[in-house]
């Protein structure tokens, strides 16, 4: 098989890295505002079911918190 004839791999594609930024780019919010959503909406569902109003902005600082640490585990190291 001659030089011509061979295709580039993943590690020798130059759009690669702006590719795997764009991905990254996309996740990072993604999984904030899931995060805040998911926890939000579960801090919202027990405090109407208590009767109590703080569980609701609890649960969106949990579910942020969280999110950006599972960002900083995936992207940060």
């Amino acid at each position: 098989m001659s030089e011509e004839e061979r295709t580039p791999g993943p590690e020798s594609d130059p759009d690669s890295e702006h590719r795997s930024f764009a991905n990254a780019a996309w996740s990072v919010p993604s999984h904030t505002l899931s995060g805040m959503a998911v926890y939000g909406g579960i801090g919202w569902l027990l405090d109407r079911w208590l009767g109590t109003s703080a569980l609701f902005p609890i649960g969106i600082l949990v579910g942020l918190a969280l999110a950006l640490y599972l960002v900083y585990l995936r992207y940060g190291r």
